[in-house]
């Protein structure tokens, strides 16, 4: 696999591009300027003082405080079930799997994989008799085995979770971060925090790593454990860039709505109006028109940067309107085994968007219609490229709905680009500079890949 870091966020839908959620415009913020990073040990010294919750939400308030041993702090009993399946219904999905990818799948010969020889595999397993949670991630498994990190099978209660994650109503109970979990490293990196959140209220920002979950490790086995009951109390370990760890209490409370943007004009020496949008993700509805705010309240521009250094893709539904406030025509097509389909975008400009000199910035963690956008913006608009080249992660998915309420996505089509021969499956996308720091060394004001971007602009 070629990602290092998992992205703790979403996934897919309509024709999607993916790898694996208020409208709220982030004004900027002052923030201490980092000096080094400093040495994380797994055992840091007690706190001298007892702490206290940094927020108690309303409906906590007549509450006893309540904490949870740390290896029952797992997310709450799901909102979404599965209904029981029969071996027979079994079978029959997972005969409508093997027909599908016969018939759709991007690479004739299976991505280099004896597809006959993976499916009777599985066959023999599910005809052993599986429980019906099981047979689904066993599904999920077999079409893993193609090794193309897009194509999935999901359950029907994933199904009505990513839905519902699409259209911005996310509903989970957690202190409210949204962040990149890096096993290797052993932590989670705060990406943003929700609006209203008890992280918000605790201080917890942008580039912060929690290193600790009620004193233990963040690994594969123990799982992530900032989910929990409502009302519950957790004590995290966190590092801002450059800063001593430092221990925050947190209660647990419900979480909803949709994923915040990042934007603000950056400040230059010499006047300039430049203007910076992050864009966490293409699977959330509501981001276009937090865009499309943002674009209004900064009028025109000098510049603009767009950050998609930790997008890994998602809908059209979400990625086409974002398009539009920047280029239209043919852009390109998408390429399936019997045919294409064209891109096709009318625009939709806001102030001076189709217009303004752009810089998008890009990392190993942008992935499909992460760097589709990327690589279009480039071909089409003329748009300079800052930060790491990205995954090179491009295939598009179909999906295909089973009577159960399951689904199938299944890469099915490549993009091309109309404007230039370039292989983004084979390359990712390649900066124009080269700036690359891990998300949490630095603060905005230090941010390597910004700097670029400036630079690539013509400003400082």
């Amino acid at each position: 696999m070629k990602a290092k870091r998992i992205a703790y966020g979403f996934l897919i839908v309509s024709v999607m591009a993916c790898n694996f959620v208020t409208q709220m415009i982030v004004p900027p913020t002052s923030t201490p300027e980092p000096t080094s990073t400093a040495t994380f040990t797994a055992s840091p010294s007690p706190t001298p003082t007892q702490l206290v919750p940094a927020y108690i939400p309303p409906q906590c308030e007549a509450k006893p405080l309540a904490t949870i041993p740390p290896d029952l702090a797992i997310q709450p009993t799901p909102k979404f079930e599965n209904a029981d399946l029969s071996r027979n219904t079994q079978l029959q999905i997972l005969d409508r799997i093997e027909r599908i990818v016969e018939e759709v799948y991007v690479y004739p010969d299976y991505n280099g994989h004896d597809w006959k020889t993976i499916v009777s595999r599985y066959r023999g397993i599910v005809e052993a008799g599986l429980d019906t949670d099981v047979f689904y991630t066993e599904m999920q498994s077999m079409i893993e085995e193609l090794g193309d990190e897009h194509s999935s099978f999901i359950s029907p209660a994933d199904v009505q979770r990513t839905d519902a994650e699409l259209r911005g109503e996310i509903e989970f109970v957690g202190v409210g971060i949204y962040s990149n979990v890096d096993f290797e490293r052993g932590r989670l990196v705060v990406i943003t925090t929700f609006p209203g959140s008890p992280a918000e209220y605790g201080g917890l920002q942008s580039h912060d790593s929690i290193l600790l979950v009620d004193g233990q490790p963040i690994d594969p086995e123990k799982g992530i454990r900032t989910r929990g009951p409502e009302c519950t109390a957790v004590v995290l370990t966190v590092q801002s860039p450059g800063e001593a760890p430092r221990e925050v209490m947190l209660v647990r409370t419900e979480v909803t709505g949709g994923l915040p943007i990042d934007a603000r004009l950056v400040s230059t020496t010499d006047g300039s109006k430049i203007g910076y949008i992050f864009i966490p993700t293409f699977f959330d509805e509501t981001i276009p028109q937090q865009i499309e705010n943002a674009l209004n309240e900064f009028g025109p521009l000098d510049g603009l940067i767009l950050d998609v250094r930790l997008n890994g893709g998602g809908s059209s539904s979400v990625a086409y309107p974002i398009l539009e406030f920047f280029t239209d025509g043919k852009l390109g097509d998408f390429v399936s085994r019997d045919n294409s389909e064209p891109l096709i975008i009318d625009a939709n400009p806001i102030q001076n968007s189709q217009t303004v000199p752009l810089v998008v910035l890009v990392s190993e963690d942008t992935a499909s219609f992460g760097e589709i956008f990327a690589g279009l913006m480039r071909d089409v608009r003329g748009a300079k490229i800052a930060g790491e080249t990205s995954l090179g992660n491009v295939e598009v998915l179909h999906g295909y709905n089973f009577e159960d309420g399951s689904m199938l996505w299944i890469a099915a089509s490549t993009f091309d680009s109309a404007f230039s021969d370039d292989d983004w499956e084979a390359t990712g996308i390649v900066p124009d500079i080269q700036a690359f720091a891990e998300w949490d060394t630095f603060y905005f004001e230090t941010d390597p890949s910004v700097a670029a971007a400036l630079e690539l602009l013509g400003h400082n």
